[in-house]
């Protein structure tokens, strides 16, 4: 499954953001940490205080679970500061992804009004 958040580059944003989208994750998919097979990380390079990893396992998350963080690449006209992450885990249903703290805008197709349309 999927998630991003946006954090300041500082590090109690990231310590306070990064276990918040995996805790997230979890609820929202009713996965337990004991069904996780791995976590990749992925961080735009204005976001270089912090490992997001180190970040999960200082919150007591993930503990024997493996962690990965890499850089995410350089596209012009990105969204900055955002940590994705890469979940995979035991499951049979459809996963569901979790975006966070104006990483939201990643995904207009889920988390964005359509133009044009009513909120009954």
């Amino acid at each position: 499954m999927r998630g991003a958040v946006c954090c300041s580059n500082t590090i109690e944003s990231i310590s306070e953001w990064v276990p918040a989208l995996y805790r997230s994750l979890l609820k929202k998919n009713t996965i337990s940490e004991i069904d996780i097979v791995s976590v990749v990380f992925s961080v735009t390079d204005d976001l270089n205080v912090l490992n997001p990893a180190t970040a999960l396992r200082k919150a007591s998350f993930a503990e024997n679970v493996p962690l990965f963080a890499c850089a995410e690449p350089k596209i012009a006209g990105a969204l900055p500061s955002v940590i994705r992450i890469l979940l995979t885990f035991y499951g049979l249903h459809v996963p569901l992804p979790v975006y966070l703290n104006g990483a939201e805008i990643l995904r207009p197709d889920q988390f964005l009004p359509v133009s044009g349309s009513a909120n009954l």
